[in-house]
């Protein structure tokens, strides 16, 4: 069984669309789990709709260990709120999943509303980078799917990080666990383009390539140097 695990804030816009491509895939075997971080809005109510389990969150990094501790799947599927699945989505990630005999992988994206100009600068500045750079330095962000076992014996992620916990995860656990990673190929994750249309792509790029120097040489970002809040893209959204 697979455990979808989702945190959220304040996700009453995106998160129905998220559990409606779930519900849509022709798959049964998976619970979902949402770690909920206080929403005042809908989340709740619209969750517990779609039969998702509650559980409660905080930061990303604290939603899906809470998550993860309640989870019965023997594989772990972190989402953000905002992602949506595409059709026939789990036939095609599993089957490579298990066939590359990975424990550790992610994917490439897709941004809502599809547009030339947002997917020319996420294929230019993350899919290809993360597909060139897919065994040399391992990037997992958006969705995750990692074998519970794993997940289990290496602690899960550490929520003393404030950015990229989800890169750190990844490269630690094939480090200290040898192991294996793979950016899944057969399929990709729709993802909200809310966050590059509230801060600027310039803006999003930057701070993720200097969060991404600041993990290699420095070590993982524990300070609030970025300033990362949860729920912050859709605060600004209705302001």
């Amino acid at each position: 069984m697979i455990s979808i695990i989702i945190p959220a804030l304040n996700e009453e816009k995106y998160l129905s669309l998220l559990l409606e491509s779930i519900k849509k895939q022709g798959f049964s075997d998976y619970e979902i789990i949402l770690a909920d971080a206080g929403s005042l809005d809908k989340t709740l109510e619209i969750a517990k709709q779609y039969g998702c389990i509650v559980t409660p969150g905080g930061l990303p990094a604290k939603g899906r260990n809470n998550g993860a501790k309640i989870a019965k799947g023997d594989t772990l599927f972190f989402l953000d709120a905002d992602a949506v699945l595409p059709d026939n989505f789990f036939k095609k990630a599993l089957p490579e999943f298990e066939n590359r005999k990975l424990e550790i992988a992610s994917f490439c994206l897709i941004p809502l509303p599809i547009s030339r100009i947002s997917s020319f600068f996420l294929n230019i500045f993350y899919n290809q980078p993360i597909i060139l750079l897919e065994s040399a330095l391992p990037h997992a962000a958006m969705g995750i799917l990692i074998k519970k076992e794993l997940f289990e014996k290496s602690g899960g992620f550490d929520e003393d990080i404030k950015l990229a916990e989800d890169h750190y995860l990844a490269r630690r656990v094939i480090k200290l666990f040898k192991a294996r990673f793979g950016i899944i190929k057969s399929t990709k994750i729709f993802i909200s383009d809310r966050r590059f249309k509230t801060d600027g792509w310039f803006s999003v790029g930057l701070k993720y390539l200097l969060c991404e120097l600041h993990l290699i040489f420095i070590g993982p970002v524990k300070s609030d140097i970025f300033k990362y809040k949860l729920g912050h893209y859709e605060k600004n959204t209705k302001e």
